[in-house]
Formats: C-alpha cells, structure tokens, sequence
C-alpha cells in the first residue's frame, strides 16, 4: 500500500548522499532524449560504474578546446546534410572515443572526472 506524502511537511534529511569518485566506467546504454521546451535533444549514456549497484547517467563531457579544458552537454545537433555537426562537442567526444556514431559508444569504457559542480561527466582529453 502506498502512503501519501504531504510535501509541505517534509523536513530536511539527516544522511549523507553518497557521492560516486570519478573512476573508468563502461557504457552499457546510449539514448537521445529530448530536454526542455524547445525540443533539444542530448544524448544519455547509461553507465556502470564501479562503486555503484546501479547504473548511472552520464550526459556531458570535459574536452580540451583551444588550449583550455571545458564542459558541456553531449547535445544532438545536426548539420545541413543531417550529421552531427563537426567541431561540437558531441563530435570531439565521439572523436575521442574513436567511433562514428553515437551507437557505438556502448560497450565502450571511458574515465570520469569531476565537473565544477560535482557531477561526473566524461573525460575526453
């Protein structure tokens, strides 16, 4: 049986979230979904990392442009001949990776690292 929560009472948790350390995972699922209002599409990996039971989502990347390392969302933009635009950071990733579309990312093993908020995202430098 299922209980109603009544959000307006919720009190502030007591236990730590567990934070997963930046580590080499393999990609098990690859997914476009599409985020916001606009119709955008990024795509989602499904990853299995070490420490964690459960897979995880991993959708941005830290790559090194210009000199300077930055992170980005892995955002599914095509160009006029409908491939994925060159020079983004879909494709630098996918250039780092070695493979030529997104569905061959699965099976594939990549190293984390930590992005400015926390978060885990692929390491492509």
């Amino acid at each position: 049986m299922e209980t109603q929560t009544n959000f307006e009472t919720v009190e502030i948790g007591t236990k730590e979230s567990t934070k997963l350390e930046p580590a080499n995972v393999k990609i098990v699922k690859v997914s476009i979904e599409p985020v916001g209002s606009k119709d955008a599409k990024k795509v989602q990996c499904e990853v299995k990392h070490p420490s964690s039971e459960t897979l995880i989502k991993v959708s941005s990347a830290k790559i090194e442009r210009k000199g300077k390392l930055e992170v980005g969302g892995l955002w599914f933009n095509l160009d006029d001949d409908n491939k994925i635009k060159k020079g983004s950071l879909l494709a630098s990733f996918l250039n780092f990776m070695q493979v030529k579309n997104v569905k061959e990312l699965e099976g594939k093993q990549c190293q984390t690292v930590e992005d400015d908020s926390g978060y885990l995202v692929f390491k492509a430098y």
